[in-house]
């Protein structure tokens, strides 16, 4: 993998406190063996890698434990710092260009890999609804690329299907 440039003077390091003010969009397979491309998926509501991560390393580190690493694809965020620190415990932030787009991967300190679909903050809701469930399925072996061609359904079509029409 290709890391992104360094830079003559890192960005200082970030230290997350404020807690989030919406409920994190997050879905996981169940915790058992599993098979496919992605763990589940995640919603974030912006390109804000710093405002959105401690929201979701919050979470994982409940399955997770500590989260010392997160990757990313660098196209798909907002300029960030090198690493944050989050409930007391620094985390690196790894962004690259050639990182598989559409996710994020999360490193625990025994070095357990969560791949999540990202979902783009910008997303119709019905169709980030799908494609999260889809991902978080414990037999889900779809691409990031199908799991994000989600098929968008218009209310009257739902409408009509439900009345029997």
């Amino acid at each position: 993998m290709v890391s992104a440039p360094h830079l003559s003077h890192a960005p200082p390091a970030v230290t997350a406190t404020e807690q989030p003010r919406h409920p994190l969009r997050l879905r996981l397979r169940p915790k058992a063996p599993t098979q496919g491309f992605v763990d589940g998926a995640w919603w974030p509501r912006s390109r804000d890698l710093t405002a959105e991560l401690p929201a979701l390393i919050a979470v994982l580190s409940v399955r997770l434990g500590d989260i010392p690493r997160v990757s990313y694809n660098l196209t798909e965020w907002d300029t960030a710092p090198r690493e944050i620190g989050v409930d007391g415990v620094r985390v690196r932030l790894s962004g690259f260009w050639s990182r598989p787009m559409h996710t994020v991967d999360v490193i625990a300190g025994d070095r357990t890999r969560i791949t999540l679909l990202l979902v783009p903050p910008d997303a119709e809701p019905f169709a980030a609804h799908q494609a999260m469930m889809r991902a978080a399925h414990r037999e889900n072996t779809e691409t990031v690329e199908n799991l994000l061609r989600a098929k968008k359904i218009s209310v009257d079509v739902i409408r009509q299907e439900t009345r029997g029409l």
